[in-house]
Parts: structure tokens; C-alpha cells; sequence
């Protein structure tokens, strides 16, 4: 772009773009952005009253007891549908017996059954589904609104259930805050309840809140990052090809039994964010909602377009407003009814542009705002974050993100779309990519230093080095792939096996680095932090239906004999040290020196020195590093402690003066002693 580009624009008006002036050329596009989302606001409210208002869907469809009336009205929106009937246990599935009347003006079909009504009503329990007919043949299908289903051990056939609790759940989480619990720096764990337990089955919501909440707890976590919640028919699916959107997973346990869990981990002082997927939906008829009234759309875009080309899945319509009625509906219903702290949102990427992300290198701005982007999805994203404002002010937005959208996490006034926060999605990438093609002598500090702090100012990042995604069979963990075949053989605390403690030394150097220089939030999936040594890989026809990978052996972690203890050990340190100097929320990293011939590297943050070596062999007595200030530094953590598995080379009772500066022309430095493969970080006083 030329000066005489620039100089002839008008003066930009947006925060976003008066901060990038390479953001100047879109702001037209920006601001019809948040035209049309006025516009539909707008719309909304003269219709509504407000958008919170229109959010309330999940209260007047599907299945629901009218006092009042004493009986129970049901309503489907299904405008292209010939017929539409009640069948279930209640009326011993007779498809003629209750059928539904249609408004025209709306497409929603309702019905109503008396309490009086020959004893015929539906009773708490009761399974259910609705017949709906189009071009002349009557399909089964589960209402879109279900707030219950549960599938039939023989026939594996999925129902509705009108799910009444005796005693409905008492909350008791009325005086937690996020922001008191986060204070600015969310520690995230990344956890799927099913696979929690160390044996071959599927765990329950109670036995997480009772045997894994503590743990989170104790390990230093402040956020917990719920997958596989959205009913889901494939259990391998890791809860991605979601068939029932108001619908906690019945796998897992009943409402309630959630309930417990997210009151037991507000007690803990600990953020429940929902692991979200309104980006695709399951394509299966009898459990979903493809092809719900015979149109060939409805909640999903006809055709081709209403097909994911990678993921074998439906996609959403999100410019009609019934399906951003429906997913705002859903939004309101997980806050409100389960008392969620905000979501992480799947799959935004694929929502964002029409292609999808799938083989798309994104360049130039206008890989952002030109024709592939996608202004239906745009909207429905702007709309969900105010509206989520609107319902807890306070709650959390993720963004699982990888095309670096700029300003996704902003706020919408600013020319943003009102996220909090978006997945640094190529950190694990790099890390793998560096474990599988180079020895790590060969690492290239300065590359390393670049992914790590290569990020969009003012937008926040959750850093990670691994997630679910490197765990899954296929793939290899970073404790896979820095171990080998060692993880099942040579772990033992006294073992010392040499490509152990390259293996531990890595680990630590990795997940210190990602933390302290990668984001301003942090994700661990769960049992990583201890190097769990197995992949995930859910019961399957290939591996005849066994629960052997879809669990977590945290007996290791508890050994004091093996090495997994001192990694948990040392990821505890890690996150004490990230919380009490309030790392995260100080700004980014500043490079002081990277050394790439003896392969040291050295930042600093939150006033905080942090020394990287990675040099394989040698350690360096009397190492000069530069530091931001002159003055007396204490040695807060080493890698190299013997209970992180490290060698105990350092005196950490040692107190290091800093020499030069002071008004002399040269920086302010420490001399150290500087071992291989060992993290420093350091305090000034």
C-alpha cells in the first residue's frame, strides 16, 4: 500500500483500524459488519423487545408442561413437513393418535395433551419422538429442542425423555465471580468426563466432580474446558458431530447430576467453560436434524453448501433467522439453565469463509474480507458474543481460530466480533513439527522465539503445546514423541536411561516456554501435564470396542517412583508461579538476548527473567544474560530441581547482584550457572 494510498483514505474511525494501518483499505467492509449487525438487532427487538428476548426459543418449543392449560404443549417448527404427530410410551407410539396442528404464518406445528386425557399423559420418563411426514413418507425424528435423550441398549435406537426430577437441583454457586476466580490469566483444563477414569468404561459427572475436580484443583488449574457435553450419537466423535444441541450428554449422567458437577467446581473456585459446536451437526436423520421437514434444508444450507467437505457433516444456515434463533436459544439455555462460565467455540474457522479453511493459506488481508468470507456466520458470531454479554457479562469467548482473523477478539465497537480470546492453534503444530523432522540441537531459537510471540496485538491468545487434537490415536503426544518406547519401560525415578532425561528436560523446557512467552491464557489437556503415556482412542469396530485408550492412568501420576510425578510436580511450580506474579496479564514477553551459538535464550516478563538453554551438552559457569533492571535476583524456579527430574546443578540459595548499568552505556547483567537443557526464571528483590 502507498503513502498516497493512505494519505487519500478517510481518516479511520475504528479503534482496530486506527491501531493496523494495513487494516485502513477494509474499514468500509468493517463497518457494514457492524451496520448489519444493527440492523438485525434492530429487527430484533422491534420483534422481540430484545435480543435476549429472541434468545428464548428453548422455552416455548419442544415438549413443556402448561400449567396453567394442565396439560402438556408441544411445538415443532417444521414449515415444510405434511403432517407432523406425538408418538412415544404414553400413547403406545401410535403415529394417528395425537397428531399436531400447523400455523402457517410460522411453520410451527403444535399440539396439546390434557392431564384428564384418558390417563394418557405423557408421564415423567416417558420416551418420546415426533412422525413427521413429507412427500408422502413418515420418518421418526427427535424434537430439535429436547432438553433429554437417552438410547435403548438393545436397539442402540435414540429417544427423547421427558426428563422431570424429583428434586430439582439446588444451586449453591450464587456468590462465585469468574473474574475473582480467573484474575485475568485463565489455566485452562481441558477435560472429556467420560474418559476420566482410569478404568475401561465410561465415567459418570459425579465421579469427575468427586475424583477429578479435586485434582484440577490441586494442580493449580483455574478453568476447566467441558468436551463431548452436546448429546452425541458416535462416542468417538469426541463429542464434535453433536446430534442434540439442548441435551447433556445422557452417557455421562442426567442434568442434575451436571449440575452437580459445575455447582461442585464453582465451590473450588474454579471457571466450567462449555466445549461448543455450532459450527457443523451431525448428518444422521434419526438422531439429528438434517432434513428435518423434507425441505433438504431448514437448519442447514441446501445442497452442497449444506455439507462439510472434511468433516462428513451438515452445516448451519446461519443468515436465516429461525437456525440464529435456535443457536441463540442454545446459548442462553447452557448460561442460564446449567450456570456455564462462557464457551469455547469449535470449529470458527470453518464458520468464518466459505471454503472452510480446508487447504487455504491465508496471506494477505484479503484472504480476511474478500468474497470467502462468510457474512452470514460473521453476523450469527457478532450476535452470540452480545448476547452472551447481555445474559453474564463476565462470561469467557474462545475462538478456536486459525486463520488469524483480525479482530475476532475484540469488542464489536472497536471492529472486532467480541471474543475474548482465540486458540494459538500453530503452537502445537511447530512443537510437533519440531520433535518429528529435527534433533532439538538443531532448533532454531530465533524461529521459535518468533512463533511464540507472533500474535495479533491487543487480541489475546490461549498458548498451549498440546491439546486433545495431538492425543488422538494416529498422532503422537509431545511425551510420545520425546520418549518413545522408553514411557513404557525406563521411568522409573532412579532409571538413567539418557533419552528419559533429554525427554524430561524437554517436556519441561516446552510447556515452561509455551506458558511464558506463547499467550495470555494457557491450555493442558487432560494428563498431559504428567505425560500420560498413551494416545486417545475411543472404543471402535478396529479395536474391538475396548476402553483401553479412552481413559486416563492418573495412578501414574500418584507414583512417587515414577518420573510422571515429577512432571506433575513440576507442572504444579509452573502454574503457582504463572498465578502468584499474575504472569499472563503483564504484557508480552521481551527478548533480551537469544544466543543461538551456546543456544541460550533469555526474555523477560511480568518483571519476571526467564533463561531457556537448549544446548544438549554443555552448561556455562559465570553466563552473562542481560536484565531489565539493576539490583539483587533470586532464583524462583528451575527446571533442574531434582523433584521435577531434573539434576539439582544449581544452588538456588544463591542471591545474583546484577553488574553494569546504573548510568554506565552498558545493559544492567547477571553472571549464572547455566545448565543444559534447563529453564531459569528469576525475580528481582
Amino acid at each position: 500500500m502507498s503513502a498516497d494510498t493512505l494519505a487519500a483514505a478517510p481518516a479511520p474511525t475504528l479503534a482496530l483500524t486506527q491501531e493496523d494501518s494495513w487494516l485502513q483499505p477494509y474499514e468500509p467492509i468493517l463497518l457494514a459488519r457492524q451496520q448489519r449487525l444493527a440492523d438485525r438487532l434492530a429487527v430484533i427487538t422491534k420483534e422481540y423487545g430484545s435480543l435476549s428476548k429472541f434468545a428464548t426459543a428453548h422455552q416455548r418449543l419442544g415438549l413443556h408442561y402448561d400449567a396453567r392449560r394442565r396439560g402438556y404443549v408441544v411445538r415443532e417448527w417444521a414449515p415444510g413437513a405434511e403432517s407432523v404427530s406425538l408418538v412415544g410410551d404414553f400413547n403406545f407410539w401410535n403415529r394417528e393418535a395425537d397428531y399436531l396442528q400447523k400455523d402457517e404464518a410460522t411453520g410451527i406445528w403444535e399440539g396439546f395433551i390434557a392431564d384428564d386425557e384418558n390417563g394418557r399423559r405423557p408421564a415423567a420418563g416417558t420416551r418420546y419422538k415426533l412422525h413427521v411426514t413429507a412427500h408422502g413418507q413418515g420418518k421418526d425424528r427427535l424434537p430439535a429442542y429436547l432438553r433429554r435423550a437417552v438410547q435403548d441398549e438393545a436397539s442402540k435406537d435414540y429417544s427423547a425423555q421427558l426428563w422431570v426430577p424429583e428434586n430439582p437441583f439446588k444451586w449453591t454457586d450464587q456468590a462465585f465471580r469468574i473474574a475473582n476466580a480467573t484474575k485475568g490469566q485463565p489455566l485452562i483444563y481441558e477435560a472429556h468426563v467420560g474418559m476420566a477414569q482410569e478404568e475401561g468404561r465410561v465415567g459418570t459427572y459425579r465421579e469427575f466432580a468427586d475424583h477429578i475436580l479435586p485434582r484440577i484443583q490441586a494442580e493449580g488449574y483455574n478453568t476447566i474446558q467441558l468436551m463431548a457435553i452436546l448429546e452425541h450419537p458416535y462416542y468417538g466423535s469426541f463429542g464434535y458431530h453433536v446430534a442434540n444441541f439442548f441435551a447433556p450428554s445422557s452417557r455421562f449422567g442426567t442434568p442434575e447430576d451436571l449440575k452437580y458437577l459445575i455447582n461442585e467446581a464453582h465451590k473450588r473456585g474454579l471457571v466450567v467453560l462449555l466445549d461448543l459446536v455450532h459450527s457443523h451437526a451431525v448428518k444422521n436423520e434419526a438422531e439429528g436434524l438434517a432434513d428435518f421437514d423434507g425441505s433438504g434444508n431448514l437448519y442447514f444450507h441446501k445442497g452442497d453448501r449444506g455439507n462439510h467437505p472434511g468433516w462428513d457433516s451438515k452445516l448451519f444456515d446461519y443468515g436465516r433467522p429461525e437456525v440464529q434463533q435456535f443457536l441463540l436459544s442454545n446459548l442462553r439455555y447452557w448460561l442460564e439453565e446449567f450456570h456455564f462460565d462462557g464457551f469455547r467455540f469449535d470449529g470458527v474457522t470453518s464458520m468464518l469463509y466459505h471454503h472452510h479453511g480446508e487447504g487455504h493459506t491465508f496471506g494477505g488481508y484479503d484472504s480476511y474480507f474478500g468474497p470467502d468470507a462468510d457474512d452470514d456466520a460473521i453476523l450469527y458470531l457478532m450476535l452470540a458474543s452480545t448476547l452472551v454479554r447481555e445474559v453474564k457479562k463476565s462470561a469467557l469467548l474462545i475462538a478456536e481460530d486459525m486463520s488469524g482473523l483480525p479482530g475476532l477478539c475484540r469488542p464489536i465497537a472497536e471492529g472486532g466480533v467480541g471474543f475474548d480470546y482465540r486458540l494459538a492453534m500453530g503452537l502445537p503444530d511447530f512443537w510437533i513439527k519440531n520433535l518429528k523432522h529435527k534433533r532439538d540441537e538443531d532448533w532454531d531459537l530465533g524461529e521459535l522465539w518468533h512463533q511464540l510471540t507472533n500474535r495479533r496485538a491487543g487480541e489475546k491468545t490461549v498458548a498451549y503445546a498440546e491439546s486433545h487434537d495431538q492425543a488422538l490415536v494416529g498422532d503422537k503426544t509431545l511425551s510420545h514423541w520425546l520418549y518413545d518406547s522408553t514411557i513404557y519401560t525406563n521411568m522409573g525415578v532412579l532409571d538413567g536411561d539418557p533419552q528419559v532425561a533429554r525427554a524430561t528436560a524437554l517436556h519441561k523446557l516446552i510447556r515452561l516456554l509455551t506458558l511464558s512467552a506463547g499467550g495470555e491464557a494457557y491450555l493442558n489437556f487432560m494428563g498431559n501435564e504428567f505425560g500420560h503415556p498413551e494416545w486417545v482412542d475411543f472404543p471402535r469396530a478396529g479395536n474391538d470396542w475396548s476402553y483401553h485408550y479412552a481413559r486416563r492412568q492418573w495412578s501414574l501420576a500418584d507414583n512417587v517412583d515414577l518420573r510422571f510425578s515429577q512432571l506433575l510436580a513440576f507442572d504444579h511450580a509452573m502454574l503457582q508461579v504463572a498465578r502468584e506474579r499474575q504472569l499472563l496479564t503483564k504484557g508480552p514477553a521481551t527478548l533480551l538476548n537469544i544466543d543461538y551459538e551456546n543456544r541460550v535464550l533469555t526474555f523477560e516478563r511480568a518483571g519476571l527473567v526467564f533463561v531457556f538453554s537448549f544446548n544438549v551438552s554443555n552448561s556455562f559457569f559465570d553466563y552473562g544474560i542481560p536484565v531489565p533492571a539493576t539490583g539483587r535476583y533470586r532464583l524462583l524456579l528451575s527446571t533442574d530441581r531434582s523433584e521435577f527430574g531434573g539434576f539439582a546443578r544449581l544452588d538456588e540459595k544463591v542471591i545474583y547482584d546484577t553488574f553494569g548499568g546504573g548510568g554506565t552505556a552498558e545493559a544492567p547483567r547477571l553472571r549464572l550457572y547455566v545448565p543444559s537443557r534447563t529453564a531459569l526464571v528469576l525475580a528481582r528483590g
